[in-house]
């Protein structure tokens, strides 16, 4: 039987009209054996640093009397080999010329959400994909970037991509963590800088990885990979 992977999947400013010049889409993904493991070791480390299992891990918690959990979330990640981790960082969201390019924003959207999903997704092996439940159009969306990445690979009997679902961030530690990478990413690249513990959770990623996280990682890097996307001059 072919390995399985569960892949969950956040976002952050995806929106059209949130004057926000930067998206950020990222996954957090690892063999589907090993979920309820890393899952139940996440929940440990909230308990060791004396919060509830119930806590959600998020960026926007991230705060100086928490920066100590949130840099041992870090480290746990760098030194699980079964977790992995794939952004996109868009820039230029805010001046994008659709028209030019026969698109409307929710096109534009899927095309990113499938440069950030390709280089996980692998015909040999089967995925489970897992979306945060954002709002009401979660369903629709679910049920369109499952078509779009279907039909990108081939995949039109959904042998490869068997679900795309929604969760509940709150109940799924996985998704929480990938909130918090890309939480990290959007931080940077919007220049913002203003928290001294956020300061220090990308600090840390960038000592763990190597990278500048500024910069799109060589196509290969297995562990934190990033894309960064820019439209084309002239065609914003």
């Amino acid at each position: 039987m072919s390995q399985i992977y569960n892949v969950y999947c956040d976002e952050s400013c995806h929106l059209p009209n949130d004057r926000q010049p930067v998206m950020v889409l990222g996954a957090v993904f690892c063999p589907a054996e090993k979920a309820r493991e890393a899952n139940t070791r996440l929940r440990e480390i909230k308990n060791r640093n004396g919060l509830a299992s119930s806590f959600e891990l998020k960026w926007t918690k991230v705060s100086p009397a928490k920066w100590r959990y949130y840099l041992d979330v870090a480290d746990y990640f760098f030194d699980d080999d079964d977790l992995r981790f794939r952004g996109l960082v868009a820039h230029g969201k805010d001046r994008l010329n659709h028209p030019a390019f026969n698109q409307d924003h929710d096109t534009w959207y899927y095309k990113m959400y499938f440069d950030m999903l390709r280089l996980i997704i692998n015909p040999a092996f089967h995925y489970r994909i897992f979306l945060d439940i954002k709002d009401s159009r979660s369903a629709d969306k679910t049920r369109k970037l499952h078509e779009v990445l279907s039909n990108s690979i081939y995949d039109f009997r959904s042998e490869i991509i068997e679900t795309v679902q929604t969760v509940r961030s709150h109940e799924v530690e996985l998704l929480q963590l990938a909130d918090l990478l890309i939480g990290a990413l959007a931080y940077l690249n919007r220049n913002l800088s203003g928290s001294s513990a956020k300061n220090e959770i990308i600090t840390r990623l960038k000592k763990r990885t190597g990278y500048s996280l500024t910069r799109s990682t060589l196509m290969l890097e297995s562990k934190f990979n990033i894309f960064h996307w820019q439209p084309q001059e002239g065609l914003r």
